[in-house]
Formats: C-alpha cells, structure tokens, sequence
C-alpha cells in the first residue's frame, strides 16, 4: 500500500506542475482532465502526508526515549510517541478507506421498481408506504423524483409504481434497497386484530447512458395504448401511454405518466435502458460474487432484506442485524441511519478481504 501512495504522490506533484504550465492552461481539455485527476488523488495526498508525519513524529519520539536520561523530558517522550502511534494506526486506517475501489455507478441516477409481492391488497398498501417512504427521504435529500409509470389498487396501494430519482450520489444512496421488504402488521380491513405478513420487491436500477447502452430500433415493438388508473377506468381518451417490447430480451416497459406520448416514449426508453444496463452489470458481478459473496448485497433481489414490524416499531435489517426503534420516524423517510450502517458494513467487508485500488489509475 505504502509503495503505491509513493507512487501517487509522485503524481500528484507531477499534475501540480503541469498546471503551473501556462501552456497546459491554455489546453481547456487537458486543463479539465489533470483537475480532475488533482481533484481524486487530493484526499489520499492529503492523508498520506499526515500519516508520513505521524510516523516521523512517531520515530522522533521513539529516539528522543532512548537516549534521554531526564525522567521528565523521558516522560514526554513516551506521551509524544504514545499519540503519535495512535495517529499512525488511525490514519493508516483512513488510507485504507480511501483505498477502497469506488463504485462507478455511485453518482447515477436511479429507476426505482417496487412490486406488490405476497398478502394481495396488503402487500400493494405496503408498497404504496415504501413509495412515500422513499420519496420523503429523496426530498430531504434534495433530490427530484419523477413516476415512469405505475398499477394503482382501488385501495390506494399500488401493484408496482417505477420512479427515477435525479441528484449527486443517488445511486450511492438507494443502492442497499434492493430485494424483498416485509411487514408485519394488523391489517385496516382484519376485524380480529391478527396480525399479516406481507412483502414487497424494491430494484434499484442506475440510470444507463446513450453510449453504455445501445438499443437497435428494430429490436423494439412500440404501441399505443390508453392510459387507465385504479379499476380499469381511462385517466384519458387519447392513446398517450407507451407499451415498449425489447424482443431479444422479453423485457416489456408500460408508461402512463404523461399526457404526452413522446414524453411517455422517452421515459420508457429511460426505463429499459436502465433495465438492461442492469442485465449487463449483473452478468458481470456474478463472477465477482463467485470470489467473494458480500455480507451487505446489492444483488439478489429474491433475498429478504428487511423486516418493518408494527405493532413492536422497529424496522430490522437482516444482512447486518441492525435494528431501529422508530418506524414511524423511519417510514417517514428517516431511513439515513439505516442506509449509513449498510455502507459501513460493506466498506468493513471490503476492507476486509484487501479490495485495495491503485490510486494512480
């Protein structure tokens, strides 16, 4: 590790050079390129001068004990050195952290899919709590949400709703959410106080760019259909809705959202985009969970992942055992604290098994 931080400080001083370079400023493309490389390699630099000092200091200290017969100026030595050691193991710690591969789809854009899964009418209700639930916290993260399409239940619940989310680090953010949510609750309609047991599926899809993803037109059956809401009934009269069928894959895409049926079309295309970036992606991971089988899993989304238990109200997480008292707080889109334990489980993981990245690259 230590010889691939040399390396990179030996970079990061050559970048700082050649932005020094009034010729390289003059380069609008090459100035952007080395400013972003100086912006990635900062932090690590950083740190890494400190962790360079602390071992300094560390040795300083460590010499000054050795040859320093005054018990006083002995004993600040041993304090000196004391500190000095700890920051070496926090720092060395930190470096690692930084260290760590980056998910490249960390900064996407997401398509959020929540199905009704077992318990009929109740398992749509719940899927309508994990909709708002979702947005609720997008707010307080300042992001956009957009419906791409939706199945309402006369209930109010739904039997699947799509929705994207638009903002810095989404991705980073919704990415532990995938798999099976289940609740456990006394159902409006239970006249007995018995309590259900009901799921739902959540996939979260990072948004697919033109260039990563490239669909043929021929592969494509397009039509238009009307538009309809909860019962059957048409929200209008006009064919604005979208029924869009990728025939090499099978995937079939509906959206409704919109009144225009050229925006109902972009969001679609949005959608199995998205869908089948998704495809790819797995394909690829699956060989790196063959190696190495992550405790917090952002893949398989036939696993239980999340229990919301009402009438106790908590929400537990199984993956990593974490448990919240406050499921009203929680469902209310307080869900950070449950998302940050996720993203430390899994940096634990990694580092764990020495998933260390050069930084130069």
């Amino acid at each position: 590790m230590l010889e691939r931080l040399n390396e990179a400080e030996k970079r990061f001083e050559a970048i700082e050079a050649d932005l020094a370079n009034p010729e390289i400023k003059s380069d609008i493309e090459k100035y952007t390129a080395l400013m972003k490389d100086r912006a990635n390699l900062a932090p690590i630099i950083e740190k890494f001068r400190e962790y360079k000092k602390a071992v300094s200091d560390a040795e300083g200290a460590k010499e000054l004990m050795e040859t320093e017969s005054d018990p006083e100026m002995h004993e600040l030595a041993e304090e000196e050195y004391k500190t000095a050691k700890a920051d070496t193991v926090r720092l060395e710690e930190e470096l690692k952290i930084l260290l760590l591969p980056r998910d490249p789809m960390d900064e996407k854009n997401v398509m959020i899919e929540i199905r009704a899964g077992a318990g009929g009418d109740e398992a749509a209700l719940f899927a309508g709590v994990l909709y708002r639930m979702y947005t609720m916290y997008a707010d307080t993260m300042r992001y956009k949400t957009e419906t791409v399409s939706f199945n309402e239940t006369g209930l109010g619940g739904f039997r699947e709703i799509t929705f994207m989310v638009t903002g810095d680090g989404a991705y980073s953010r919704f990415k532990y959410e995938s798999g099976v949510h289940r609740v456990q609750r006394v159902p409006e309609t239970e006249t007995s106080g018995r309590i259900h047991t009901s799921t739902a599926t959540v996939a979260v899809l990072p948004e697919a760019e033109d260039v990563e993803i490239e669909i043929n037109q021929n592969d494509l059956e397009i039509e238009t259909i009307k538009s309809s809401g909860a019962g059957g009934q048409h929200v209008n009269k006009t064919e604005s809705a979208i029924r869009m069928i990728h025939k090499p894959t099978g995937i079939v895409i509906e959206c409704q959202d919109e009144r225009s049926q050229f925006k109902n079309r972009d969001k679609a295309m949005k959608l199995l985009r998205a869908k089948l970036y998704d495809m790819k992606t797995r394909e690829q991971n699956e060989k790196i969970a063959s190696e190495r089988k992550s405790q917090v899993g952002t893949g398989d989304r036939s696993e239980r992942i999340r229990t919301y238990n009402y009438p106790q109200g908590r929400v537990t997480d199984h993956r990593i055992g974490f448990t919240i008292y406050s499921l009203e707080n929680f469902l209310n889109g307080a869900i950070d604290g449950m998302i940050d334990a996720l993203a430390t489980a899994d940096t634990a993981e990694k580092l764990k098994n020495g998933e260390f990245t050069d930084p130069t690259k």
